[in-house]
């Protein structure tokens, strides 16, 4: 083969790389340095008869998680779970390097209906954390626990289950019930611990209570968590 020759198919080699791999890669950095983009996360309350308290989303890197299923809850959990505070679990993740934004919805979220939070995005910081309590509940909430958020014009839906903080018997008794929204109107956090103390899937609602099963019980999942990612 000539020498021509090879310099032409080099060059060819070269502008091919140039105009299908650069591009790609320019997409990616533009991803991951965009200080403007924002995760979109709309949650709908999917049951029959339980509330949302105010829900709580961040923005974080990979190292933070709300909780892990089978390990005691932490205290801002365990306040957001019985009493529906979100404000010590906000000021704990605010607390964290590895937080980057954090939406509050500010207001109770009632069966079939949906709200829309928005949180910055960037670089390492693509993951996704929501919870919020349910009522009326001793301990129980739902939450997407660090998920990673979608790129470009991607769209991700979570389910979520309800959880039991296992901070609290469930003994479905108004006087350990916070309100409102609900009838109940009694204490919320009490630092005590229950006798399980550790994360799992809530059994619902039997009505040995206060509570009538036929109104407040749930099937899993109890709510839907949609995020998508804007510029």
């Amino acid at each position: 083969m000539s020498q021509l020759r090879i310099r032409v198919l080099v060059s060819a080699v070269l502008t091919a790389f140039v105009l299908l791999v650069l591009p790609t890669a320019g997409v990616r950095a533009a991803w991951e340095d965009d200080d403007d983009a924002h995760f979109v996360v709309t949650v709908t309350n999917i049951t029959q008869g339980q509330v949302f308290t105010p829900i709580v989303a961040a923005s974080h890197k990979n190292s933070i998680k709300l909780f892990r299923l089978g390990q005691p809850a932490s205290e801002p959990l365990e306040v957001l779970a019985e009493a529906g505070d979100t404000g010590p679990l906000t000021t704990a993740l605010a607390s964290s390097p590895a937080v980057l934004d954090i939406a509050d919805s500010g207001a109770p979220l009632p069966p079939g209906e949906s709200v829309t939070l928005s949180i910055a995005t960037h670089g390492t910081f693509r993951f996704v954390s929501v919870a919020a309590m349910l009522v009326p509940t001793n301990d129980a909430f739902f939450a997407v626990n660090g998920v990673e958020g979608p790129r470009g014009r991607d769209v991700v839906t979570h389910y979520s289950p309800a959880y039991d903080a296992g901070t609290e018997a469930n003994d479905e008794l108004c006087t350990h019930i916070p309100g409102p929204p609900t009838a109940c109107q009694g204490e919320g956090f009490n630092p005590a611990r229950g006798v399980d103390n550790f994360v799992h899937i809530h059994p619902g609602i039997h009505g040995i209570g206060n509570l009538s099963a036929a109104r407040y019980d749930w099937r899993n999942p109890v709510a839907r968590i949609t995020i998508r990612r804007t510029e």
